[in-house]
């Protein structure tokens, strides 16, 4: 049973530690892609500014060049492209996130200035619960949204 103001979507079902994949998911890698006509400006955004490793980098196939950044040793990574005729994607909606959670909220607040200091500044949560929780919110130059939270997911 729940206790009063206790959100069930938020609860937690599994420990949040690193361990394996499940055997009906032999999972080795986690790549997110999608595409944009802002390369540079992304690339400064989420490697000069949030501080991912540039992990890789083409140019020219099929008429796409493209950057995957992350976390070095581990799978999981966001690759993004250009295409030379450009995107076709629509934009993203205010609640379309990527979540990164520090250890404590000095680190987070570390890397709020940083991006500041490129131009990006926090702004409102589409969803109540980031801001309640002492997410900070910024925006990429496509508009999609980086959530830097101060404390690990519990």
């Amino acid at each position: 049973m729940m206790s009063a103001g206790e959100n069930p979507a938020m609860t937690s079902t599994t420990p949040h530690t690193a361990s394996p994949w499940p055997d009906t998911l032999p999972v080795r890698q986690v790549r997110v892609a999608r595409p944009t006509d802002r390369l540079d400006e992304v690339v400064r955004f989420y490697r000069d500014g949030l501080g991912l490793s540039e992990l890789g980098r083409f140019e020219g196939h099929a008429g796409y060049d493209g950057i995957m950044l992350g976390l070095p040793g581990t799978g999981h990574h966001l690759e993004f492209t250009h295409h030379a005729d450009g995107s076709p994607c629509p934009a993203p909606t205010r609640d379309n996130l990527l979540v990164l959670y520090f250890d404590n909220p000095a680190e987070a607040e570390k890397v709020a200035a940083r991006m500041a200091a490129l131009g990006h500044r926090p702004v409102p949560a589409e969803n109540p619960y980031w801001d309640d929780k002492g997410g900070v919110t910024i925006e990429d130059p496509d508009g999609w949204r980086v959530v830097l939270m101060p404390a690990p997911f519990a």
